[in-house]
């Protein structure tokens, strides 16, 4: 092992991590305003262990004075969709970047490992400004559903109890799994539609609650407390009933109703 200040070295990395999160949480949330959908469902992220980097590099045969170029995965970040079809289009949204660089893909969907390890890996170039200045560090992004990221979790937990030597038993049950992981990614894809339908309306439900809320919570504050409550009153009973329909009325009439009082703050509302 070499006396490198090994703080100090992972320092870019950390910083790439925490950048590269934000961007596609923020990317997550502007499709999600655009689209109604993200295909992103959750992001994570890590710097290598000093000893997960170490034992790389000894398995790989990559001298220390090497390491930053050598071992790609440092820095990673993992993304997280629902469905399969997912993983290729946030692919394509993370190519067509300017703020990194794609040095190439490796694609364990299609082509999947012997164990049954199914991901999509993109190791990308990313440029970090540090205190010294620019440094440009290598990063993985693996993106999976959700089903891939729970076996494969499973799996390295086992591989680091077992120092990669799996009994065979076991990685004749692991890939058993992994093949019905697929299963189920390829069921939820076939009912993708019906999926996001309850998803949008489950969304949109939410919202129009949260709104007629807020309002009635304004229009307390500006004082029209026999507007406020008789509103209060119908949104409780239109919830104990389920009326979405119902729903959506009052808060046409709870929206008008505040837009006139921000308008008139001093008048008396007397049409509800």
């Amino acid at each position: 092992m070499d006396g490198r200040d090994w703080g100090k070295f992972l320092l870019p990395y950390e910083q790439a991590v925490e950048e590269l999160k934000v961007k596609f949480k923020t990317m997550r949330a502007e499709l999600k305003k655009r689209e109604e959908y993200a295909p992103i469902e959750f992001v994570t992220g890590r710097v290598k262990k000093i000893s997960s980097i170490l034992d790389k590099a000894k398995r790989l045969n990559v001298a220390m004075e090497n390491i930053d170029t050598g071992i790609e995965d440092i820095a990673g970040i993992r993304i997280m969709c629902q469905f399969v079809d997912d993983i290729r289009r946030v692919a394509e949204y993370i190519r067509e970047r300017k703020d990194l660089s794609v040095i190439y893909e490796k694609d364990y969907i299609t082509n999947y490992k012997e164990s049954g390890y199914r991901s999509f890996h993109m190791i990308i170039e990313y440029p970090v400004q540090t205190a010294l200045g620019q440094k440009r560090v290598l990063a993985e992004i693996q993106i999976r559903t959700l089903a891939m990221n729970f076996w494969a979790t499973i799996e390295h937990s086992l591989n680091y109890k077992y120092r990669e030597s799996l009994p065979g038993e076991m990685r004749v049950r692991l890939k058993k799994a992994a093949e019905a992981a697929f299963v189920l990614d390829n069921e939820m894809s076939s009912i993708r539609q019906e999926i996001l339908d309850a998803q949008i309306s489950f969304e949109e439900k939410s919202n129009i609650t949260t709104k007629i809320l807020s309002y009635i919570s304004e229009l307390y504050f500006h004082h029209h407390i026999r507007e406020a409550i008789s509103f209060q009153q119908q949104f409780n009973e239109l919830w104990m009933n389920e009326d979405e329909e119902g729903i959506k009325e009052l808060y046409k009439r709870v929206e008008d109703t505040f837009v006139r009082v921000k308008k008139k703050p001093d008048d008396i509302v007397d049409e509800i």
